[in-house]
């Protein structure tokens, strides 16, 4: 099997299900983004974290995978049988942050991205999920687009938010607060 077909050479590409699309349709930006977002996580993964942490992730980027799926699935055409979001999920990522905010100080100001490569990147994958959510919440004002998919952007936002305030107490970097002037 070739990585190309020609298919898309147009600027069409296939739903899952068959329907051809515009790349510039909505629904591939926000399934794209998602990608982006999943691209971001791997490298987050790559960086000096725990072995928990890691695999944490890499949980994350197995759910960010059938995200996309459901996004590009056309879901009055398609009958193939796709890969879920379950609430476990989004409990999952809630006992994350709850874990993780055990060992943090309360947040008391507003935190500006940067400190080391790690939280950057912490940061970058937080407003790039930020962007996902937003592209999914303007396609499900045309499209269904299931709750869950929704929902966990929005945990997984604030997930990454907290993973960078983990990653600076665990490596003993100050946090970048922001003082109003």
């Amino acid at each position: 099997m070739k990585i190309y077909t020609k298919t898309g050479d147009a600027g069409q590409t296939s739903l899952i299900g068959g329907v051809r699309v515009s790349k510039a349709d909505i629904r591939l930006d926000a399934y794209g983004t998602v990608d982006e977002l999943n691209s971001y996580i791997g490298l987050i993964r790559d960086q000096e974290l725990t072995a928990d942490q890691k695999e944490a992730l890499k949980d994350v980027q197995e759910h960010l995978f059938i995200m996309g799926a459901l996004l590009a699935a056309d879901n009055e055409k398609s009958r193939m049988k796709l890969p879920g979001l379950y609430p476990s999920d989004v409990e999952h990522l809630e006992q994350g942050i709850d874990a993780m905010e055990q060992d943090l100080a309360p947040l008391k100001n507003f935190i500006l991205p940067g400190g080391s490569t790690l939280i950057s990147f912490c940061h970058i994958a937080r407003c790039v999920c930020r962007r996902a959510e937003r592209i999914i919440v303007h396609l499900s004002q045309n499209s269904a687009v299931e709750d869950l998919v929704l929902i966990y952007l929005n945990r997984l936002s604030d997930y990454l938010f907290v993973l960078a305030r983990k990653a600076a107490m665990d490596n003993q970097i100050p946090e970048n607060k922001w003082f109003p002037r």
